[in-house]
């Protein structure tokens, strides 16, 4: 029974492991790409609320924005930017520029949701707020629920998985294990001196 049990318990604590180093590796990317990105682009990440820009983001996306300083030479027709529908109001929206227009008061860019079928009305340099670098899908849902911690959150999630992978590979239990397979072949040479070759690659298999 016990030279059953023990393959399967190594086989599961093995994989338990794997899936816990994947879930650190990927909450510490997501949050270098939400929470410290950002941060260098002089941006934010911002989640999308409606549909107007299906099907490049859909609701509960985040998009992640750099800050814009100079429209002029910075947004160009094609470029998904966040501006100020009003100059006053911080409200943010995120369209589609699909017009440069010059006018007597300098240009003026239009924009457009992919999913829109009007134009936006048209917005002065000092509306336009930062442009789309990328998105990362669904996690918005998860951001809205955290409200303006999630960035703690994400960054305490990815300490605690890292903690606990580092738990399964440096845990006292998982070390004598790997010392009893590497004593295994010696005490089997000892037993029987003239099969150690054929003894040895037995017993260190079965300390796997």
């Amino acid at each position: 029974m016990s030279t059953t049990r023990t393959p399967r318990r190594r086989w599961l604590a093995g994989l338990l492991s794997i899936v816990s180093t994947a879930a650190v590796l990927a909450v510490l990317a997501l949050a270098i790409a939400l929470a410290v990105v950002p941060r260098v682009l002089d941006g934010a990440a911002l989640t999308v609320l409606t549909g107007s820009m299906v099907p490049t983001y859909n609701p509960g996306d985040v998009v992640v924005v750099r800050g814009v300083k100079d429209a002029r030479t910075e947004v160009r027709v094609g470029d998904v930017i966040s501006f100020q529908p009003l100059p006053d109001d911080p409200t943010l929206v995120t369209h589609r520029v699909i017009e440069v227009r010059s006018t007597s008061d300098g240009p003026r860019w239009v924009t457009r949701g992919d999913a829109n079928g009007a134009d936006d009305e048209p917005l002065q340099a000092k509306q336009i707020k930062a442009e789309v670098v990328y998105h990362v899908p669904y996690v918005g849902h998860v951001m809205l629920a955290v409200g303006q911690h999630r960035s703690s959150v994400v960054v305490g999630v990815a300490l605690a998985l890292f903690a606990y992978a580092a738990w399964m590979v440096l845990s006292p239990d998982r070390r004598r294990r790997g010392t009893d397979a590497a004593a295994a072949p010696h005490e089997d040479s000892a037993d029987a001196p003239g099969t150690t070759d054929a003894a040895a690659p037995t017993a260190a298999g079965a300390g796997r």
